[in-house]
């Protein structure tokens, strides 16, 4: 019993962490074009080589 006074404070600071790089993800425009980094990797532009 003891340790859930341990594990929940661990569990809900890990949350908090999890929720702030998710925003910062979100208002840093990591999710903007999502289909454009799939076609990118079909899109060759050094075809040369």
């Amino acid at each position: 019993m003891d340790i859930l006074y341990l594990l929940i404070p661990f569990s809900v600071v890990l949350v908090l962490i999890i929720l702030a790089v998710f925003g910062w993800a979100v208002n840093s425009g990591q999710l903007e074009d999502l289909s454009l980094e799939g076609e990118r990797i079909l899109l060759d532009k050094d075809q040369g080589v």
